[in-house]
């Protein structure tokens, strides 16, 4: 069995789970530290580009034209034609000689929203576009094997079945469900708007927190619920939101508030997070727009601009290790190394960190430090044509072992495209926030403007 197989047994977060437990290192902020406080000041001021005026130079804004055409290549090539069902990995370098057939749900609700990308940046033709989507629809409404609603983590890419004795996974079937309401929004079409409709009412989260008001990361017909909550802050936003907005199944008034919000303090900067990997600051929030808004907790958005400088200063001081580490070239998140896919990242150090550098890292982190993320997306496009590949940026490298991976992941890629596209013009938030689910959700969880 590969190492992605391995993997792919299991879930993102049971394996997160397994290794924060050994983690202790890292010293919490004071009880008197109150996240809220963030909304007590001066609203923070989003970058420019979300404000309509880009904080990207015309050659920055050439190399961000260029990443998301190639990595829009990937959603439109790497699905299958009958269903729609977005590849979860494909070599990047030779990617007609890649005959996997595994596909993710997650990858697939990524694909769906970088059409809508591509048609808004005249990347393609708004025709091809409609007809893929309503192909996936239909496939997902008719064929795709589900429970209550909730789909199989992984499945073939040609038929829909179950691949690796998947899990079905709530995360990433709340990804899916992100970009079928993007898709809905965006696009006038009949079809599209009634089958959206359908497959997100279809989720039953009731069932999913019938005996407590935290969600379970999945079930499978053979062993039931799985044995972990999503109980902690870590991309579980989304979910909860989603749920909280559905009008058939939707979850009790007390869900938002039950589950924990850590608090870490890194050199004197104080915010809420996990042990784990720096995709946690950015999946929820490719599709909701947390920024200048409060739950009562913490300006979500505000904290994720914390967490990343956090995480900048951390791959800095690693580079007296680790010397391709610098403020030129930073990210460690979840991804390929040259041993197999890691879960690592930091602070505190999390997994067998090697100078490996991750470009979702950077690439999903724009809108939070747009200068800071296009210096190493400039870096890297620059110093390093080996990570380059017909897909955008290749899932991972490491300069230090002239290791450069064959691949691109099909999430990483996605977050990498959304974020890029929010940090350029908030087209993702803009279209995405226009559903009454996620408006109904967030009003739910107590959120407001400030």
């Amino acid at each position: 069995m590969d190492e992605s197989r391995m993997f792919a047994r299991k879930s993102r977060r049971e394996l997160l789970k397994q290794m924060g437990s050994a983690v202790v290192c890292l010293p919490l902020a004071g009880a008197d530290w109150i996240p809220a406080a963030f909304a007590q000041k001066s609203p923070f001021a989003p970058p420019q580009a979300v404000q309509g005026k880009g904080p990207f130079s015309p050659e920055d804004d050439k190399l961000l034209d260029d990443l998301e055409r190639a990595t829009l290549q990937f959603f439109r090539e790497q699905a299958g034609a009958e269903t729609g069902l977005v590849k979860d990995r494909n070599n990047a370098r030779d990617p007609g000689s890649d005959k996997r057939v595994v596909g993710s749900i997650a990858a697939t609700g990524f694909g769906l929203t970088a059409l809508c990308i591509g048609v808004e940046r005249g990347f393609l033709p708004a025709a091809e576009a409609q007809a893929r989507v309503v192909t996936t629809l239909r496939f997902l409404w008719n064929k795709l094997p589900n429970h209550r609603g909730f789909f199989y983590h992984f499945a073939d890419i040609n038929t829909g079945e179950r691949i690796w004795d998947s899990e079905v996974s709530s995360v990433d079937t709340a990804i899916l469900l992100c970009g079928i309401l993007t898709c809905r929004e965006y696009f006038p079409n009949a079809e599209i708007t009634r089958l959206s409709n359908l497959i997100f009412g279809r989720a039953d989260w009731t069932w999913l927190a019938e005996d407590t008001s935290l969600l379970s990361h999945g079930w499978s017909p053979e062993e039931g619920f799985l044995p972990f909550r999503w109980d902690y802050y870590s991309e579980l936003m989304m979910m909860y939101l989603l749920g909280l907005g559905s009008t058939t199944h939707p979850l009790p008034d007390g869900a938002w508030n039950a589950w924990k919000r850590t608090k870490f303090d890194y050199e004197g900067m104080r915010y809420i997070g996990s042990f784990a990997p720096l995709f946690v600051h950015q999946y929820s929030q490719a599709w909701f727009d947390f920024r200048n808004k409060s739950d009562g907790f913490a300006d979500y958005f505000q904290n994720s601009v914390v967490a990343t400088k956090v995480h900048v200063r951390f791959c800095v001081e690693m580079g007296k290790q680790f010397p391709s580490y610098s403020e030129d070239l930073w990210g460690i998140t979840a991804s390929d190394s040259e041993k197999g896919y890691v879960i690592w990242g930091g602070p505190p150090a999390l997994g067998p960190i090697d100078g490996t550098v991750v470009p979702s890292a950077s690439g999903g982190s724009l809108p939070f430090l747009p200068a800071e993320s296009m210096r190493v997306l400039r870096t890297m496009r620059t110093k390093y044509p080996q990570a380059w590949s017909t897909y955008g940026f290749v899932n991972a490298f490491n300069p230090l072992k002239n290791w450069y991976d064959s691949d691109v992941v099909g999430i990483d890629t996605g977050i990498t495209m959304l974020m890029t596209e929010n940090a350029r013009s908030g087209f993702v938030w803009k279209t995405f926030m226009k559903c009454a689910e996620a408006k109904r959700g967030m009003a739910r969880a107590g959120f407001h403007a400030y």
